[in-house]
């Protein structure tokens, strides 16, 4: 792993989660993580934590859920989808972009890609 990259921690069990990774990763630079191989001590994320969202983790930054996607989508190599980061951070954005996140994070597994497997801890 690279120390200058941020981590990406993710459901590896879930198609849906893995296929999203795949696409930030067309976009943005770090280390995809599934939370099932990761030292989540290490990372400083609860195995309960990791199981509800994605966490990027690095720079001294650990983000999870909707800023976890709005940083990585920030360091993208295109200017569009550092514009859309960013602006998933702006006050009232960033509302916004959190209910969406809670409602993919929720029905993950109805998604395209999604398997029972995907099926969020209640």
């Amino acid at each position: 792993m690279s120390a200058d990259l941020p981590i990406l921690v993710f459901d590896g069990d879930c198609g849906f989660c893995t296929s999203a990774m795949r696409w930030l990763a067309r976009r943005s630079e770090f280390e995809p993580v599934p939370y099932q191989w990761a030292d989540l001590d290490a990372l400083g994320i609860t195995r309960a934590e990791a199981e509800s969202r994605v966490w990027v983790v690095g720079g001294g930054e650990r983000l999870g859920g909707a800023p976890a996607v709005a940083r990585l989508l920030a360091r993208s190599r295109r200017p569009a989808w550092r514009a859309v980061g960013r602006a998933m951070a702006l006050p009232g954005v960033r509302s916004v972009a959190a209910l969406g996140y809670r409602l993919v994070a929720r029905y993950r597994h109805r998604l395209p890609g999604g398997t029972p497997m995907c099926a969020a801890p209640r």
